[in-house]
Order: structure tokens, then C-alpha cells, then sequence
């Protein structure tokens, strides 16, 4: 596949999501209706239906939220869809569920919507798989990373005000774990090349020039004896043909 059409599917992956947030919000824009109760509560049952739904539903007080969380959406789910295809939508359903179920069993008891704790999940995967896969290119998606989120760090520091800071927390834990659970999934351009011919041939004791045959001393004396008996006839045999071979 050209690069071309990589990159068209891999916004088409990105832009697709972010969409479905925009409209979901701008619904709740027009309606004034508050899907608030649909985020996760922990440690409720009517809680767990947040694990699918949160990471929908964004602050219906302005598009603030929303805003904030779609630039870096688009940014990474377009980089590990361009660069990561086997594990790409693996990748991004564990660190959305584990995201949202990490945030029902140990978060404060109110109710944590948007999908910063995803953001968090995916700038985690790209830098740590950098450190698990410890190829060129994983490397330099980590550092461009690194670059362009390192203030997000400051984002799982709890006690914000407002702010689920436990989403942002485990979105990073799940990235790491989604991060090694697939690192072995490596992509074409990341398989390791063969060495050039010329370092086989050093390498590979086969290749080497030997003055005996490399069987001479696994063969009897009495085995070494017919074999050069045999290679005389055949000797003697191509000096009769050439000295009798006409036109």
C-alpha cells in the first residue's frame, strides 16, 4: 500500500472518532440536555455503562473540553493507524476499556467523562513502545512525542479541581501495558535486515577455500584409497576424450 493511501485510512481512523464526539456534543449543545450521567461512577453497577460511554461525552458547559482533547486525538490516533496498522485498533479498544474499567475500580466516587484519559493512554503507548520495541522508528515517534505532550504530565497529579486527573493516570498505566503486551507485533519496516552478502560469506566457514576435501577425515583409509582410484579413472577417461574428440 502507497504511503498515500496509509495516510488517507489513517485519517479516515482518526477524523472518524473525533467526529463522533463533535456530534455527540453538539447534540447536547442544541438539546441542553446533560449525557453527564451516562460517564463512569465508580464502584456502582449503573457506573460500568461509563467504560463505553465517558470518553463520548464532554463537558456541556462550552466546547472548552472538547477542543482540548481533539487536536491531540487526531494528532495520535492518525501517527499509531500511519505507523502501528497491526495493533492499531487493538491497541486503541485496551486503552479505552482499561482506561474506563481502571477508573471504576479506583477513582474517586463521581461521575469522570471525556477522552483525555484516552489522549493520555495514547501519548503513553507511542512513547513506551519507543522503549520496548527500541527500533529507529518507534524511537523517534517517542521523542516526537516527548516533545510535543511532555506538559501533560502534569496531568495526573491529583486534587484537581474539576478535573478526573485518576482518567488521565490510568489512561497512561493502560498505554504502558498495551505498549508491552504488543511489542512483539512488530511491522514490516520494523523487521531487523539480513546482513550483507559479503558478511555471510566471511561468516560462513562453508564458503571458505580448502585444500582438502572436507570430508578426508571422516573417510577410512581404505574409502580414501577407491575414491582416488576412482577420480584417476576419471581422469584417465577425459584425457581419452579429448585426445579423440573431433569436429
Amino acid at each position: 500500500m502507497k504511503m498515500t493511501q496509509r495516510l488517507n485510512e489513517s485519517l479516515r481512523f482518526s477524523i472518524s472518532f473525533v467526529i463522533l464526539l463533535w456530534v455527540i456534543h453538539i447534540f447536547q449543545f442544541i438539546t441542553t440536555i446533560d449525557l453527564g450521567f451516562l460517564g463512569v461512577r465508580p464502584h456502582t453497577t449503573f457506573g460500568l455503562r461509563g467504560i463505553l460511554f465517558a470518553p463520548l461525552i464532554h463537558d456541556n458547559d462550552g466546547f472548552t473540553h472538547l477542543i482540548s482533547n481533539s487536536a491531540p486525538l487526531l494528532v495520535l490516533m492518525t501517527l499509531i493507524k500511519l505507523f502501528y496498522r497491526r495493533v492499531a485498533v487493538r491497541s486503541f479498544v485496551m486503552i479505552y476499556i482499561l482506561t474506563g474499567l481502571a477508573v471504576w475500580l479506583f477513582a474517586r466516587p463521581v461521575y469522570h467523562i471525556g477522552a483525555s484519559g484516552v489522549v493520555y493512554g495514547l501519548v503513553s503507548f507511542v512513547f513506551w513502545s519507543g522503549i520496548f520495541r527500541r527500533n529507529i522508528k518507534s524511537v523517534v515517534l517517542a521523542l516526537i512525542v516527548t516533545f510535543l505532550y511532555s506538559g501533560f504530565i502534569w496531568g495526573v497529579l491529583p486534587y484537581q479541581e474539576g478535573i478526573s486527573w485518576e482518567s488521565h493516570l490510568f489512561g497512561g498505566i493502560a498505554g504502558i501495558f498495551t505498549a508491552y503486551w504488543y511489542k512483539e507485533e512488530i511491522e514490516a519496516d520494523e523487521a531487523p535486515k539480513p546482513p550483507p552478502s559479503w558478511e555471510l560469506e566471511k561468516e560462513d566457514p562453508l564458503a571458505q577455500p580448502f585444500f582438502l576435501e572436507r570430508d578426508t577425515f571422516d573417510l577410512t583409509k581404505e574409502e580414501r584409497k577407491r575414491a582416488e582410484e576412482e577420480r584417476r579413472r576419471g581422469g584417465d577417461e577425459d584425457s581419452w576424450v579429448r585426445t579423440n574428440s573431433w569436429d
